[in-house]
């Protein structure tokens, strides 16, 4: 059997369906401004409830760098990103400061407040953005990740990623900072992924760069068993986001803080398809038995549990 074959069989589905089937009927254009801008996707997360870092800045013209030693004053800690960015880039995450007022980066490197202004200035120039076009920069609360992710992680901070389909939350994995992603949640860049039984909130299979792996590579402590408190709320909350951005296929990112519990931290229109490898389960069936059904509940628990008892019924169908 050719390996497309199998993979088909499996239920995986690659990124021209993904386009063609899921996100093209079912996100529509004029929403994607909710998602595409983190400062549009905050203000409307605040007003449903759902909990978010705290903004402390928002730096839309050059000259407002020059307020940025008093803005930062304030914040030993503090991570800036582009409000348009994608795929992790532009973010600067800022882990403390010392005596000389140089600020060190969660990687333990240096760096001074001009090289932080000089940063901003490459945001606002839209070297990160989506489409390259003139962007805004955001200061925001930088999240201590909980306790529960000490073992298996590298300096950078968890982020579990959902896959919302018309607003039932069908697939979950955990991203595990590295030595190689540098101390970010982003698969790409070396991070590892571990699928979720959404059910349980049990993490299971472990992938990094497309091979599974049982331990992780910086710990070398195992990253199956891992008990994620909160599970339900988190289900319920990426769940909710569909009523905040109503694209039909939705990713969303939530972020465990070890004070404030789980925060929604982005949402993305053209979620990836790694999390399949991570799951050991393709998407496909999933998505086309939830395409058929008619009527899908208001309420965000309802949903959870929808997507859950979907999940459950092609468990079966699931590889190893």
């Amino acid at each position: 059997m050719m390996p497309w074959t199998r993979l088909r069989k499996l239920g995986i589905i690659g990124m021209n369906r993904r386009n063609a089937e899921f996100i093209m009927p079912y996100n529509q254009r004029s929403f994607y401004p909710l998602v595409d801008n983190k400062i549009i996707t905050k203000q409307r997360a605040v007003a449903s409830h759902i909990p978010v870092p705290e903004l402390y800045g928002h730096i839309e013209l050059e000259h407002q760098s020059q307020h940025l030693d008093a803005l930062l004053s304030h914040h030993k800690e503090f991570v800036i990103k582009p409000a348009c960015g994608s795929g992790g880039n532009g973010i600067l995450v800022i882990a403390g400061k010392n005596s000389n007022g140089h600020f060190r980066k969660a990687n333990d490197s240096l760096v001074t407040l001009e090289q932080i202004k000089h940063h901003i200035s490459n945001i606002l120039s839209g070297m990160y953005s989506l489409g390259g076009d003139t962007d805004s920069a955001i200061i925001e609360y930088r999240v201590q990740f909980d306790p529960c992710f000490a073992d298996v992680c590298f300096k950078g901070v968890p982020d579990i990623r959902l896959i919302v389909f018309r607003g039932v939350p069908v697939f979950a994995m955990i991203r595990l900072p590295t030595r190689q992603s540098d101390g970010r949640a982003n698969l790409h860049q070396g991070a590892v992924g571990v699928g979720i039984d959404i059910g349980s909130g049990i993490p299971s299979h472990g992938v990094m760069q497309s091979k599974p792996i049982q331990y992780h590579p910086d710990t070398d402590m195992p990253i199956a068993g891992l008990e994620i408190p909160h599970w339900q709320r988190i289900m319920e909350m990426a769940a909710s986001c569909y009523d905040l951005a109503p694209l039909g296929y939705l990713g969303v990112d939530i972020v465990l803080d070890r004070n404030m519990g789980p925060m929604m931290l982005e949402l993305n229109a053209r979620p990836g398809l790694a999390i399949q490898i991570a799951n050991q389960q393709g998407l496909g069936p999933v998505l086309e038995y939830m395409k058929i059904i008619g009527t899908i509940p208001a309420s965000p628990k309802k949903r959870v549990k929808l997507g859950i008892d979907i999940r459950d019924k092609f468990a079966a169908q699931a590889y190893g």
